[in-house]
């Protein structure tokens, strides 16, 4: 059977976006113990794919995954999951919340859910752990009084019940995941995609501007921009964007040749459906249809057919 690799331990958010990632799909779920790991399994060919946190709503970007992402061989993006952030707190059954002087979660989760522990756990001491799930098994084990994670998490703590639940101080809060394969061809355009690309530009003054530039002439929306310094070059920078298109529109791939001519370097990242299939808003210069005359308009030229 083909196994899919995920950012574990099994229970975890990630593991519950993989399955939707991967649904209708006969796969193997296996969890990593690190993002790099997951990845790096991929690009050894010992898994087809895996999912990965890219971005909380809350919390910002999820620099391991953006970092891995750029170091090593390509990777691409085929799909993208966004899941609804609310956590649960897990402990021992019967603990009462007075008695919890310990509380365990992953840094983001911990962020995500201050405002609660304030008001309810004010004594409590928290202590951060590699993942939530991570935190629900030290939690079963004893180590801690109780832990902020995952509902999925009780399905591996049987022995842990939840104390409460649906916490999360933003309601709409949202992680975005990916499902990351080795390259091949892009899925097929749907009308609502998503491609993103990471650029390195030098450090000149207008660079950027020139490099949004040329995404803003052919109409094309930019829904992320952010940067990341090169860890080898003190000053210097990779900007991840993401934007909607697909790598077979004529916009997105105008653009794209575009960045490639000014960009020291421009890895690919994917293009694919977007989770909510928004479809992509193109103004009529910048549709298909646009392009193609203009093509055609400059082919007649060259072969002397002026019209």
């Amino acid at each position: 059977m083909p196994q899919i690799a995920y950012l574990g331990p099994p229970g975890t958010f990630t593991e519950q976006a993989t399955r939707l990632l991967t649904k209708g799909f006969d796969a193997e779920l296996v969890p990593y113990e690190t993002v790099p790991m997951a990845l790096a399994a991929v690009r050894a060919g010992d898994v087809l794919a895996a999912g990965v946190p890219v971005e909380n709503s809350v919390e910002g970007s999820v620099p391991a995954t953006l970092d891995a992402l750029t170091t090593g061989e390509p990777l691409v993006a085929v799909q993208e999951a966004v899941l609804p952030v609310q956590f649960d707190l897990l402990g021992k059954p019967g603990t009462a919340l007075t008695e919890i002087g310990t509380v365990a979660s992953h840094p983001h989760a911990l962020a995500q859910v201050r405002g609660w522990l304030a008001a309810n756990l004010p004594d409590a001491r928290t202590q951060a752990t590699s993942s939530t799930a991570a935190a629900a098994a030290a939690a079963a084990a004893g180590e801690f009084d109780a832990a902020i994670s995952a509902p999925v998490a009780l399905e591996y703590y049987p022995s842990l019940e939840r104390l409460a639940g649906e916490l999360a101080d933003v309601r709409d809060a949202v992680t975005r995941f990916l499902l990351v394969r080795r390259p091949g061809v892009p899925p097929e355009p749907t009308g609502a995609d998503r491609t993103s690309v990471c650029a390195v530009i030098s450090d000149e003054v207008g660079t950027l501007t020139e490099m949004l530039a040329e995404l803003s002439l052919r109409g094309i929306n930019i829904s992320r921009i952010e940067s990341r310094p090169l860890r080898d070059r003190f000053g210097e920078y990779r900007f991840f964007l993401d934007f909607d298109g697909h790598v077979a529109d004529a916009r997105i791939g105008d653009a794209l040749t575009a960045l490639r001519r000014r960009c020291s370097v421009v890895r690919f990242l994917g293009s694919y459906p977007k989770a909510d299939r928004s479809p992509a808003s193109v103004r009529p210069s910048a549709s298909e249809q646009a392009f193609q005359s203009a093509a055609k308009w400059l082919e007649d030229l060259r072969a002397g057919r002026l019209a």
